[in-house]
């Protein structure tokens, strides 16, 4: 099959190209538009929560008595007693239109100390925006924004609303300076790793063509669903790499199998010799007309090496690049276990953009291998270093040996490091992305901590409770139930304040007050023992905010994250079975990837929880980690680290099928794959690895996360413990029971009947184990 759609892509390239720049150009142009059909919020609460279900019940005329924004005034001359400061707020005040807030509040309107800073040179104005959602909120604050500006004095914004907006405009300010600064970056590596322009050049046109097609993606996809802000960088940098790696593997291979000249004995094209050519022509008395044949026979025999080369490298390389898509993208697809509009955003426009690398991959890059043919090397880039006295991958064949020559000692010895690196994992405190991912100079974090250091009362820390009654909420009885039950909640450590501030119809909101952090594990434990505190007779209580919301998305996450563990650990049999027919390897691989990404989560919470490297890597540690990013990272990374597995496993599995050495095999394959991997690995990890330069905190564990876990997993797992748990499984690495066995031979992905590319093989191990002694 994969044979067949190379020799499509190669016969057919010019409808291919012009399908291409159409493509480019048209979906180019449509495709920018993306960031218009998206959400404008980050989508992290679960919208079927206890929170969710109290926000909805309290949009509504009863209202949730919380301010989503705090614009904070301030003068180093005038004090908020004085007229001019009183007149600017008021004016500010007086100049929003009356349908763009819910209640506002200041100190000017309600006499309240609480409005006033300890010097008297500060004071803010609260509003609670109207919209039940924080996509409608921030669309009125963005409205608003510039018509609360107050002449002569300072203002900074804060409040979750806020800090929503802040975080979008600064992460896709950062965002875009991390693709400027990989970008270059990109091809540069690419011209160390293939020392040619031309070859260079491939990837990086399939990456162009990918991240064009990813906006088309996510346009075509968000007019579908609902999706976050924070798809659209993320998948397209994800995008980016993907279509790098994919490319870099065929482009790889194209290179081998041309300089293996070998004839695709199925292709239907034979090489014709200079020779031959001149043998089946008619007798010519006139020399140069021979001479014009011959050459002519000559042409065609390189015109169909190089399209037999193209056949065979889709047909091994290409074929392992589809299974490794189909992989990442349903590990992707688990997200949407998680109802959360990041985490399903994430899964829809993630599957969408791997689905179309691989496409490219397979139709696009035959077409442009065939244009570059024997050019492929042309163009040759000068490199300082020492000439290449050895085979290729000769240091990673001989590692191979040593490695398999003490299996067992190798494989725990990792293991238990690996599993070391993770232990930071269990001490965790996990939480959701708010100012404290901003930098230190941003309005919210500076509101935040005047509001915390300077003044008696914060009011965006308020946790909302909704009560339906049995009956009328506000007949004497039914208040007296409710007063009391506000009561037991305030005795509750950790509320400050408890009071019932409305009613109507069934429904009461009790607003209770608190000064803890809203992100921590002690105001989540505040929260549940608000929800055991047992409601009035016949009564129900919801509760919302920032703590119950944040409640609501752990325990979403909790739930899911068995799921999503199952379905990858399925589809990853699955796929494995298909392409090898094995049992054993997919366990083999599950368990191997876990062990890499415990080490890359161990790290995330000894980094970003723990301070470790936080000076040199530029922000402050929070004391906990954005629970949704190591799931983000975990679906990412397993995917990436099948991509390796498979790149690797198919090469062993190749020469494994002609030798039935399996030592030998693995060595070879090893041999074969492991700088592939390893400048894979590289290029991809520069593109995350822009992450670590933005000024968000959890932008940066997106890039260490990802970087930790490539690193590990490209060198440690793939150069040394594949390698010896391959020798510990020997041929029991390919088993399967005889009645999947059999099913397999009938409906799975066998690879191509083909010789393997002829191996440069190194000294044999003993004769190097001499000559080094």
């Amino acid at each position: 099959m994969f044979a067949t759609i190379g020799r499509f892509a190669v016969r057919r390239r010019t409808w291919v190209f012009v399908a291409v720049i159409l493509f480019v150009v048209l979906g180019g142009f449509w495709g920018s538009g993306a960031g218009g059909v998206l959400g404008g919020g980050a989508g992290l609460d679960h919208p079927h929560g206890e929170s969710a279900q109290a926000n909805r019940l309290l949009a509504g005329t009863l209202g949730r008595h919380v301010a989503d924004v705090v614009v904070m005034y301030e003068s180093d001359t005038m004090s908020v007693d004085d007229p001019r400061f009183r007149q600017q707020v008021e004016q500010a005040v007086a100049r929003l239109p009356r349908d763009s807030y819910e209640w506002v509040e200041s100190h000017y309107s309600t006499g309240s100390a609480d409005f006033v800073s300890r010097d008297r040179h500060k004071t803010y104005v609260a509003l609670q925006l109207p919209g039940a959602v924080e996509e409608e909120q921030g669309a009125v604050y963005d409205r608003i924004l510039p018509l609360l500006d107050a002449p002569g004095l300072t203002e900074r914004f804060g409040g979750l609303t806020a800090v929503g907006r802040q975080f979008n405009s600064i992460s896709n300010r950062d965002l875009a300076t991390a693709e400027l600064l990989s970008f270059p970056l990109l091809i540069i590596l690419l011209l160390v790793v293939f020392r040619s322009l031309v070859a260079a050049a491939l990837p990086l046109a399939i990456a162009v063509l990918v991240a064009v097609g990813s906006l088309v993606v996510l346009r075509v996809v968000g007019g579908l669903v609902d999706l976050s802000t924070a798809a659209i960088n993320v998948v397209v940098i994800l995008g980016l790499g993907l279509a790098t790696d994919y490319a870099l593997l065929i482009v790889n291979r194209f290179r081998e199998e041309l300089a293996a000249g070998r004839v695709d004995e199925d292709g239907g094209v034979r090489p014709t010799t200079a020779g031959d050519a001149a043998a089946r022509a008619p007798a010519i008395d006139n020399a140069a007309a021979r001479a014009t044949s011959a050459e002519g026979g000559a042409a065609r025999a390189t015109s169909a090496a190089v399209e037999n080369a193209v056949v065979r490298a889709i047909a091994t390389a290409g074929r392992t690049v589809a299974v490794s898509g189909i992989t990442v993208a349903v590990t992707l697809g688990g997200l949407l276990v998680f109802p959360s509009r990041f985490l399903t955003s994430l899964a829809y426009a993630g599957v969408s953009v791997v689905l179309f690398a691989v496409i490219s991959a397979l139709t696009v890059l035959p077409a442009l291998l065939r244009v570059a043919g024997h050019r492929i090397d042309a163009l040759r880039v000068p490199l300082v270093g020492r000439r290449r006295t050895k085979p290729e991958g000769a240091r990673w064949y001989r590692t191979a040996h040593a490695v398999m020559r003490r299996p067992v000692t190798v494989v725990l010895g990792i293991t238990l490091a690996l599993g070391a690196l993770g232990t930071p994992l269990l001490g965790a405190v996990w939480s959701r992305p708010a100012e404290w991912a901003l930098p230190a100079g941003t309005d919210s974090v500076i509101v935040t901590r005047q509001l915390a250091e300077e003044f008696p009362y914060d009011p965006t820390k308020v946790i909302s409770t909704v009560v339906r009654m049995p009956g009328p909420a506000g007949t004497p009885e039914a208040r007296a139930q409710l007063d009391a039950f506000a009561q037991r909640l305030g005795r509750i450590d950790g509320v400050e304040r408890a009071a019932v501030t409305g009613t109507e119809g069934d429904l009461a909101r009790i607003t209770l007050g608190y000064s803890l952090s809203p992100y921590g594990q002690e105001i989540r434990d505040v929260v549940a023992k608000l929800r055991a505190e047992p409601p009035p007779p016949g009564a129900t209580a919801l509760f919302a905010n920032r703590p119950a919301a944040i409640a609501d998305m752990l325990a979403m996450i909790g739930d899911g994250l068995p799921w999503m563990l199952l379905i990858t650990s399925l589809v990853t049999f699955v796929v494995l079975f298909l392409a090898f027919g094995s049992v054993t390897l997919p366990l083999k691989t599950v368990l191997t990837n876990l062990l890499s990404l415990s080490a890359a989560f161990g790290a995330m919470v000894l980094i970003f929880q723990d301070g470790f490297l936080s000076g040199l890597l530029g922000f402050t540690a929070p004391g906990f980690i954005d629970a949704n990013m190591p799931v983000m990272i975990a679906a990412i990374a397993f995917g990436l680290a099948m991509d390796y597995e498979v790149f690797m496993l198919a090469r062993i599995r190749e020469h494994y099928l002609v030798s039935r050495d399996p030592v030998e095999s693995v060595a070879v394959g090893v041999q074969h794959t492991a700088r592939i991997v390893t400048a894979a690995a590289l290029l991809l990890g520069v593109v995350v690895g822009a992450f670590v330069v933005t000024n968000v905190t959890v932008l940066k564990m997106i890039g260490v996360g990802l970087v930790v876990a490539l690193v590990v997993d490209a060198t440690i797992v793939r150069g040394l413990l594949v390698p010896a748990s391959m020798r510990l499984l020997g041929p029991w690495a390919w088993w399967s029971p005889r009645p999947l066995a059999r099913w397999w031979d009938r409906h799975g992905m066998p690879e191509p009947e083909q010789p393997a590319v002829p191996v440069a093989t190194p000294l044999p191990v003993s004769e190097a184990g001499r000559r080094s002694r």
